[in-house]
């Protein structure tokens, strides 16, 4: 059995408490993928107070040089990428072409983010004062928090990890415990980049007593969470009774429109992709479909035609399209939400039960499943379930599609497939989303583009590409009198 540490202040150290949390593969329950440490509160206060010691020297180096630590740390990842997307599919599920997708992104971000340090800083600006010259610099926040769900454990953390990094602040790292041992190879390729002691630490443990010490700790300058609406209020909550800057990403409930027009071939395979792979656990996940009328029926058969091509399997077969929910937990949640939709009186046209035949009663798996005669008010229809499960809506125009696609309190991505420009335009201009598709599945993420969304989805600054330096970096304005 492989124990997984706690990196802290350039070392790797076990936690004091002398528990061990157990990862378990979701495709095969009696396999331990890894242990990591179930950490202490006064264990994050030691890893905090390294990160406060260290943010000085990382600052003072420069942002060229802390970009070069970041091209080291790409060219580690990219001669490890097999073991990590297999370890990710073992400890998460998705399906092992995802993973290295997943990994092989990372690397990009990793990349992107390191040739942060050769671009500009701040601006140049007009004084009044003709002897005067005024300009900007970016100043690095300091002691930055990162706590990462467990859907994306590659991807969110490096996008975090990256920028913070490279701006000049200090991190402390805490993932989720479901796939805490993905976490622990990535970090560990930062440390063989040999980074400076102290500027990024790694510690495992339970939300309850690591989390909590986390985001109460007076000492950070920023906090940047992807998780529950839920745990993302406390984060905010603590944030600001301690005056830290934060970040939140807090889930979708995202709609598809499909119009009359629509390629419906291609609608249905951007809505397969969107809202089964990574068993529908993504933020951006598709869980509403909302098709005009004329084509509903023909999108329909379409959809459950392609829906039952569908393999399920362990996510390391070759056959396998869509792999088990990630944990006990969340197959339990996902099949009862299934259940309320029915009681609910939703009509459910496919799939919707657990799979336990022969080697898959080892695991987590439940089948892709949609439901139709869906109504805005019905909890499928307004609770994100982070599972394989679409909600099919029938409408009469595009007006409609709009208004039953924003009655949500989340805003974060949202597609529409059309051949109309005018009717994409109307839906670019009215859709309240922060992420806008057109003829292409909602969710799609590009690394160099902002993140983010609207209403319930997102609270601060976007996240990734040049947005990123929005968070983690404070503007300072400097005037030098020449005389």
């Amino acid at each position: 059995m492989v124990i997984f540490q706690n990196y802290i202040n350039g070392e790797w150290v076990s936690s004091n408490s002398g528990e061990l949390i157990d990862s378990i593969n979701p495709a095969n329950r009696n396999e331990i993928v890894g242990q990591i440490q179930s950490s202490t509160a006064e264990e994050v206060e030691i890893a905090v107070q390294a990160a406060v010691q260290a943010k000085k020297g990382w600052k003072k180096l420069g942002q060229y040089q802390r970009g070069q630590y970041l091209y080291r740390v790409a060219e580690i990842m990219e001669a490890n990428v097999q073991d990590i997307a297999e370890t990710l599919t073992r400890e998460m599920g998705k399906t092992l072409p995802e993973a290295i997708g997943e990994t092989q992104r990372g690397i990009a971000i990793l990349r992107y983010y390191a040739a942060e340090g050769m671009r500009k800083d701040g601006d140049v600006i007009p004084s009044s004062d003709k002897d005067g010259i005024m300009f900007t610099r970016r100043t690095p926040l300091g002691v930055v928090a990162i706590i990462t769900p467990w859907n994306f454990p590659v991807a969110i953390p490096i996008w975090k990890i990256a920028p913070a990094l490279v701006y000049g602040n200090t991190v402390v790292f805490k993932p989720a415990s479901e796939s805490a041992v993905t976490a622990a190879k990535i970090i560990d390729c930062f440390t063989k980049a040999e980074l400076p002691s102290g500027v990024l630490n790694f510690i495992t443990g339970k939300g309850s007593a690591v989390g909590n010490a986390l985001i109460n700790n007076n000492l950070l300058n920023g906090i940047t969470f992807t998780g529950s609406e839920q745990t993302g209020k406390l984060v905010a909550e603590a944030a600001s009774k301690n005056n830290v800057k934060y970040q939140l990403e807090m889930g979708g409930k995202n709609p598809v429109i499909v119009l009359n027009d629509a390629d419906i071939k291609s609608a249905v395979a951007g809505v397969l992709s969107g809202a089964f792979k990574s068993t529908g656990q993504k933020c951006t996940a598709s869980s509403r479909v909302i098709v005009e009328s004329g084509i509903y029926e023909k999108f329909k058969a379409e959809l459950l035609s392609e829906s039952s091509k569908i393999t399920v399997d362990n996510g390391l077969e070759n056959t396998t399209w869509m792999g088990p929910c990630a944990s006990e937990g969340q197959l339990k949640s996902v099949l009862e939400y299934i259940e309320i939709g029915k009681q609910e009186g939703a009509n459910l046209i496919f799939g919707g039960n657990r799979l336990d035949h022969g080697e898959l009663a080892n695991g987590y798996f439940v089948e892709p499943t949609i439901f139709e005669n869906v109504t805005p008010s019905m909890r499928i229809a307004r609770e994100e379930i982070f599972g394989p499960v679409i909600a099919l809506y029938k409408v009469d125009s595009i007006e409609e599609a709009i208004s039953v696609a924003n009655d949500s309190d989340y805003g974060l991505s949202a597609s529409l497939y059309t051949t109309n420009i005018g009717a994409a335009l109307e839906f670019i201009e009215d859709i309240e989303a922060g992420l806008v598709r057109v003829n292409a599945e909602s969710a799609g993420v590009e690394l160099q583009a902002p993140f983010g969304g609207m209403k319930s989805s997102s609270t601060g600054t976007r996240e990734q590409g040049e947005a990123a330096k929005e968070f983690y970096t404070s503007i300072k304005t400097v005037f030098i009198k020449g005389k």
